[in-house]
């Protein structure tokens, strides 16, 4: 396996990266980074949370900014507020001992006069979900004119979201770039269609094999429950692993509440995370989870969206996800950094048939619980 140096990262940011734990490249960053260190066209990856796609992108990125010029250079793109946090914290850490490159988030959510103000110190990096960039930019806060490099995150994810108009609205803004990366880890139509709009040309395509697509440190497991025994099974394994973290996923928003109270009941520390819950209760919530007052996070597939805590030890499919790629989202969650994890899905007797066709799609292998 190469090392960041041989695949062209200077010393200051490989020390960056050290000081992080960061010492081999990820199967994306091995792949990504020549390209985008040399070229650095329009690139394609299909890449999943939790494959270090942050520093796939991120490493290049800083390298291709010009510190003496303060104006906005580089623009990424993320779906949520949390995501977009983690990206520039991570940015921020990969330059400690490099000349400084200013990174600055705006994302809904938060106040948008101290935005305003924050964007007139000198700025290389935006990162923003896309409906408060395109607010700040009708308030004439800040201007794409100077973006050289565009990366869109999550892509899917914002299409699913709703965020193609803004997306764009974006593209049509930063026409003087010279390269948009995006990452994805789904390709549907919708993002087919926004690569031949967005890029011309003929862009670099990373399709990592079904092997690296999902974490390899996850073991995959399934338990074959009926509607009654599945809250037997979760108090006796959230017994058993009494010092662990996790998160435990649910189809409804009504279904993860009514979990939550169940899990209470019976003494777990747990909190829930759903699409009803205000910004200020949803942060409150990630805060608990993040700072471990609560052990366990149960979520709805849309609510969890951009959350990366690092040390969860589980993921636990209440139900299984309606769509075959939130499977792969929901236990990307755990087994960060190198560390292993466990998927747990409980399933009903004829749920099997869906097991077989998540082992073929995605090239994993669940072992029977029981």
């Amino acid at each position: 396996m190469e090392t960041f140096r041989e695949l062209g990262i200077s010393a200051d940011l490989v020390k960056g990266l050290a000081e992080l734990g960061i010492i081999k490249p990820t199967e994306v960053q091995a792949q990504a980074i020549p390209f985008l260190m040399k070229n650095g066209g329009d690139f394609v990856a299909q890449a999943q949370t939790g494959t270090g796609k942050t520093a796939a992108f991120g490493l290049p990125l800083l390298t291709k900014i010009d510190p003496k010029k303060a104006e906005i250079q580089g623009l990424v793109i993320a779906p949520t507020r949390e995501l977009a946090k983690q990206i520039g914290k991570q940015l921020f850490r990969y330059t400690k001992y490099s000349e400084k490159v200013f990174v600055e988030v705006v994302t809904g959510g938060e106040p948008m006069d101290r935005q305003i103000s924050n964007l007139l110190r000198p700025t290389h990096i935006v990162v923003a979900t896309p409906g408060r960039l395109i607010d700040l930019i009708k308030k004439k806060a800040l201007t794409l004119a100077a973006v050289k490099h565009l990366v869109l995150d999550e892509a899917d994810e914002m299409l699913s979201m709703g965020f193609k108009k803004e997306l764009v609205a974006i593209f049509g803004l930063s026409r003087q770039r010279r390269s948009t990366w995006l990452f994805s880890a789904t390709f549907p139509d919708a993002i087919h269609l926004l690569v031949k709009s967005c890029m011309p040309g003929q862009p670099e395509i990373l399709k990592i094999d079904k092997a690296h697509v999902v974490n390899q440190n996850i073991d995959h497991r399934y338990a074959v429950c009926g509607k009654d025994e599945k809250n037997d099974f979760l108090s006796g394994f959230l017994s058993r692993r009494e010092d662990e973290r996790g998160l435990i996923f649910c189809r409804t928003k009504a279904g993860a509440i009514a979990l939550g109270r169940q899990l209470e009941k019976l003494g777990f520390p747990v909190d829930v995370i759903q699409g009803d819950l205000s910004q200020r209760e949803r942060d409150k919530v990630m805060r608990g989870f993040k700072n471990e007052r609560t052990r366990i996070l149960i979520a709805t597939d849309v609510a969890a969206r951009g959350i990366d805590v690092e040390g969860l030890s589980f993921v636990i499919h209440y139900q299984l996800p309606e769509q075959l790629e939130y499977y792969t989202h929901r236990s990307g969650r755990t087994a960060r950094a190198g560390k292993k994890g466990v998927s747990i899905a409980l399933i009903d007797p004829k749920e099997r048939k869906k097991i077989g066709r998540f082992e073929q799609e995605l090239g994993v292998s669940f072992t029977e619980i029981g």
